[in-house]
């Protein structure tokens, strides 16, 4: 499945509260996420290589799943 992550989800990464959050731990936690999601959802609890725990928002359109957000703990 193809990863798309909106250029406002890698704006986010460069904040405080998502510091340690790399575009690669968003891809993997993505690819985790099982079935279809046809309409954007938060899904939470996923963590990073360095710790740092963090949630996302995922929809799947045709080109793909898209990463819309990411929100730090």
């Amino acid at each position: 499945m193809r990863i798309i992550i909106t250029e406002h989800a890698r704006k986010r990464l460069r904040d405080l509260r998502q510091e340690n959050i790399s575009v690669t731990d968003i891809m993997d936690a993505a690819m985790k996420i099982p079935g279809q999601i046809p309409t954007a959802t938060r899904f939470r609890g996923f963590f990073s290589r360095s710790g740092r725990m963090f949630d996302l928002v995922a929809k799947d359109i045709p080109t793909g799943r898209l990463v819309i957000t990411i929100i730090g703990k």
